[in-house]
């Protein structure tokens, strides 16, 4: 998907996510303590609402996303001291490897047209051990609302390049080398798979 799209969206963002207020609220929950006096990099933040809301917890964060506009967007308003915003593209990252004791890929991996790029970037740069939480939207066609909510952005321009049942995002991990450690499926517009995992050898 093209990085002007995301920028031209970028203001309005955070407004159109409100309405799973509910999905938010559990990962802020948690992932504190998932994450917590870890040096941590997020992918595809957008406007940094799960950065701002975690990074306290974190050691140090970097939270990074492709679009200009979307980190344009993140920046503003108040920060965590340990929380900075980067341009990154999430499939060709700018850091060493085993950089970071964590990873954060929200919402992203089933709009990137060769996910597995970010899945094996993501593995160099986590430290032997290290962790990945990928919550992610799956089941688009499953009802009603998911239905109608999928249709409405793919006409605003946004494309689902893949379309998976929260079985099959599952699936999909382990076949890239990620034993999932904890999953849980959350409905929202578009239902939402929370999984954390590791590396396969790590475990």
């Amino acid at each position: 998907m093209k990085k002007k799209i995301w920028d031209l969206y970028a203001p309005i963002y955070e407004k159109a996510m409100r309405a799973d207020i509910k999905i938010y609220r559990f990962m802020y929950d948690r992932i504190p303590r998932i994450i917590r006096g870890m040096e941590v990099l997020e992918i595809a933040t957008g406007p940094g609402l799960l950065a701002k809301h975690v990074a306290p917890a974190a050691r140090r964060m970097i939270a990074t996303d492709y679009s200009d506009g979307m980190i344009a967007e993140a920046k503003k308003g108040e920060c965590p001291e340990n929380l900075t915003f980067e341009v990154a593209d999430g499939t060709a990252l700018p850091y060493a490897d085993a950089s970071f004791d964590a990873v954060i890929i929200s919402n992203a991996l089933h709009v990137m047209p060769e996910p597995e790029k970010a899945l094996s970037e993501i593995g160099r740069v986590l430290r032997p051990g290290g962790v990945l939480i990928a919550p992610n939207f799956v089941n688009h066609r499953g009802g009603l609302g998911s239905r109608v909510w999928s249709r409405v952005l793919t006409i605003a321009g946004i494309r689902f390049e893949h379309q998976w049942s929260g079985r099959e995002y599952l699936d999909w991990l382990e076949s890239n080398g990620w034993q999932v450690l904890y999953h849980r499926e959350m409905a929202a517009r578009i239902s939402l798979m929370y999984a954390e995992c590791k590396r396969k050898e790590a475990i």
